[in-house]
């Protein structure tokens, strides 16, 4: 009986320990969440374009908010659900389109791209070029489009129209591999490889291999157009006046392997989740996926120029360490953590995407403004680290 009555006590002090950690942890979170509302509050006018925020830690979203207009004519309010366009980030889809049929053994990153161009003027060039050189930003490939000079062309010019100049190329800038050099014109061309590889279009491909997975349903990628409508639109400030600044008006935006996705923050949190949770590829793809390359002609003098006074490259030596894994930019926290993401930038839209998985924390800023959004990624880092003390 009094053994009976003592195995009572503890079950009951065992549930009391959990209520009550429960709530100091829902306590930590409403506090966080109520000192970013009152940052971006601060921050964003409501009644001028300006973004969404969210903030994931472990599973659980624990601030998820929109501020400002995603459309100044109709006055829709931006939120956690709406739509932005997430520039580069777009990336990162397409790298993981790669993995996806490099996984299945359709193809494999030391692939030289002649296999996949066999247009190219120059032959030898393609043939030095690797799968694994365009998703790392180290083919030496030359951007030789015309783009200032033919924006009319460039307004609705899609993936192949992006990527068939750079077949044209009678030489490169540096020993793939050797050197760093961002390039849009890269990810149009794997966009074309996964529709030449899976014998679909890419935006369909990416569709029903990671969206459906991470039940990300109204996430969208472009094809040309701008989407019709359920879409913020992007703007800057032209002569003291708010002016749209997106497809039609900016040239290169309808080509969509570089920068054609587009999704919520709340979206972007099932996206991050996926990941962590492997859900459509296996860890240890991606895990290599988020770990920084170094290829054996590395000879790299400068490192890619953060944005983030938090994120280093790590130490310098005779050549800086490369920060780029398979599209994903990778480096370290103060506190010794590595911490993966990458920013979007595409006419008025600007975007940062931020994980660091050792902690399970996360998050995501979108917004359809030139905004201060690496100064508000340092605040948001500040404010999640001092609640996780």
């Amino acid at each position: 009986m009094k053994l009976l009555l003592y195995m009572k006590l503890i079950f009951l002090f065992l549930i009391l320990l959990a209520v009550v950690s429960c709530s100091t942890k829902n306590t930590k979170n409403q506090i966080l969440a109520t000192e970013l509302d009152n940052f971006f509050s601060a921050k964003f006018n409501p009644h001028e374009p300006g973004g969404a925020v969210l903030v994931m830690i472990n599973d659980s979203i624990v601030f998820s908010k929109g501020y400002g207009l995603a459309d100044l004519e109709t006055r829709e309010r931006i939120t956690s659900k709406t739509l932005f366009n997430l520039g580069s980030i777009s990336k990162t889809f397409v790298a993981n389109g790669i993995l996806l049929l490099a996984e299945q053994g359709k193809l494999t990153l030391e692939d030289s791209i002649i296999k996949y161009f066999p247009e190219f003027r120059d032959k030898s060039i393609a043939q030095k070029v690797k799968i694994k050189h365009l998703l790392t930003h180290t083919s030496g490939l030359p951007d030789i489009r015309d783009v200032g000079n033919d924006t009319v062309f460039y307004l609705t010019a899609k993936d192949a129209e992006n990527w068939d100049p750079i077949t044209q190329a009678n030489s490169l800038l540096f020993e793939p591999g050797s050197q760093f050099e961002y390039s849009n014109p890269a990810f149009n061309g794997l966009a074309l490889i996964i529709e030449k590889v899976s014998g679909m279009k890419w935006q369909q491909f990416i569709s029903e291999q990671i969206f459906k997975k991470a039940g990300m349903q109204q996430s969208t990628i472009t094809d040309g157009p701008h989407p019709g409508s359920g879409v913020s639109h992007g703007y800057v400030v032209n002569k003291g006046e708010w002016t749209q600044d997106d497809y039609a008006e900016e040239p290169t935006f309808a080509a969509a392997g570089n920068g054609g996705v587009w999704s919520s923050v709340e979206e972007l949190a099932q996206y991050e989740r996926a990941i962590w949770n492997a859900a459509f590829l296996p860890q240890e793809i991606i895990d290599e996926s988020r770990t920084a390359k170094r290829f054996d002609n590395w000879k790299g003098t400068q490192p890619f120029a953060a944005n983030w006074s938090w994120f280093t490259p790590g130490e310098k030596g005779e050549a800086y360490s490369p920060m780029i894994g398979w599209s994903w930019f990778v480096g370290v926290t103060p506190g010794g953590k590595k911490i993966v993401g990458h920013t979007g930038s595409q006419g008025g839209f600007l975007c940062n995407y931020v994980s660091i998985p050792d902690k399970k924390l996360f998050f995501v800023i979108l917004c359809n403004a030139p905004l201060d959004v690496y100064g508000f990624s340092d605040k948001v880092m500040e404010i999640a680290t001092n609640h996780d003390q």
